[in-house]
């Protein structure tokens, strides 16, 4: 098919060669890819539909533009079949309805993981009733109200929050902000996981509100903590530790650096009748660490779920040193025959490189380390074979034994 088939996105051209990465499944044009003297980047505004195309005038699919962004055009769909538009993003949502409802019994999961569901720069989480998403691209972001129609012909909720301050949309030049993009205010947004419900705040809350992406691993704990003293570290609203208590174990402390997370704690182990088993504590993570140690106090479980500390290629050593001195602290309150479950969410973290911080970090503790399990994010946030950057989440379940 070419181009002059399609009269109504204007063209984004390849320069020769570098439609390559796209062929083999790829979504992403960086702007060094694009052959500026047949269509100049600044002949665009951000977020524009465009029809993507290579270098012999052979359309690859419908994507968008920003120019102000390195990654200069994302691929939408392929070929020049579809419109980009509310039709196309029903479609994809139901495809990704069918994905979830397959998986869980209730509605509560991500729904939409950008790349992986084929909409590129959109997430979504459901709470049941109410969704909460994020744009993090112009493309997107221009597309919102087709977007909004789409999730409520699909899906009916009775609230959609927009989420948008992520500190990807920086990268774009787009604006930070939360509203209630569909609904009326009101009425307590909620988490279920695992038996257990934990409130939620879609505003001001962490990303979207909630980690769906560790669920599965937060399952393994239920042969592994029974009457066990547990650790949580970086708790959040406290879904591992919670998760622990519910499965048996004696005593949990969760531990957060936020005062409002610590509350959200207290108030979600009353709603699930675990007040007795689980302390909240608020510390920063490093200094808690040190003063355990320094108290000589053991843990049978301790877990170690951090926010990434290495959010940038260049932030890779500084990074990867700080993953070591975390789980090197980890070990030194750990009862002998202790596990460790450690995780990153850093893309730029491979995962050879956090076990290798794990060894490092047992190494100069004369202890050594079993890893029983590795980790990964769960089947609602699918990975994209083509694409490297959906595979974030890495962890692993060690037992850490003396030398």
């Amino acid at each position: 098919m070419n181009v002059s088939d399609s009269v109504e996105y204007p063209a984004l051209y390849l320069k020769r060669g570098e439609d390559a990465r796209l062929r083999a499944g790829h979504l992403w044009v960086f702007s060094n890819e694009v052959d500026v003297t047949r269509s100049p980047l600044s002949g665009f505004e951000p977020g524009e539909i465009c029809a993507i195309v290579d270098h012999r005038d052979k359309p690859l699919g419908i994507g968008y533009v920003n120019p102000n962004s390195l990654i200069a055009a994302r691929l939408v769909a392929r070929g020049l079949e579809h419109a980009l538009d509310r039709s196309l993003i029903v479609h994809r949502l139901k495809v990704a309805l069918a994905l979830r409802e397959r998986l869980y019994a209730e509605p509560y999961y991500r729904l939409v993981f950008g790349e992986s569901d084929g909409l590129p720069g959109l997430t979504l989480d459901r709470f049941g009733d109410v969704l909460v998403g994020q744009t993090t691209t112009a493309g997107m972001e221009r597309l919102k109200d087709e977007i909004t129609e789409a999730i409520v012909k699909v899906l009916k909720p009775r609230q959609l929050w927009w989420k948008n301050d992520a500190g990807s949309r920086a990268m774009e030049q787009l604006p930070s902000y939360s509203d209630l993009g569909h609904g009326e205010y009101g009425g307590e947004v909620v988490a279920r996981e695992g038996g257990l419900t934990f409130g939620v705040d879609p505003v001001g809350g962490q990303k979207t509100g909630w980690f769906y992406d560790q669920r599965e691993n937060r399952d393994r704990l239920a042969r592994l903590v029974e009457g066990k003293r547990v650790l949580d570290m970086f708790s959040y609203l406290g879904a591992w530790g919670l998760r622990a208590a519910a499965f048996g174990a004696s005593e949990v402390t969760c531990v957060d650096a936020s005062a409002a997370a610590v509350e959200a704690i207290a108030r979600n182990a009353e709603r699930n009748g675990l007040s007795d088993r689980v302390t909240a504590i608020r510390a920063d993570a490093f200094d808690h660490l040190k003063a355990l140690r320094e108290a000589r106090e053991r843990y049978d479980v301790v877990i170690l779920d951090p926010p990434a500390f290495v959010k940038r290629k260049k932030d890779f050593k500084e990074g990867s040193l700080a993953y070591r001195r975390l789980n090197e602290l980890g070990m030194q309150v750990l009862a002998k025959d202790g596990l460790l479950v450690t995780c990153s969410c850093s893309h730029h973290m491979p995962r050879a490189a956090l076990l290798d911080a794990v060894q490092q970090g047992a190494r100069h503790l004369d202890r050594q380390v079993q890893m029983l399990v590795a980790l990964q994010q769960g089947p609602d946030h699918p990975v994209h074979p083509a694409i490297p950057e959906t595979d974030y989440l890495k962890g692993f379940i060690c037992r850490v034994l003396p030398a």
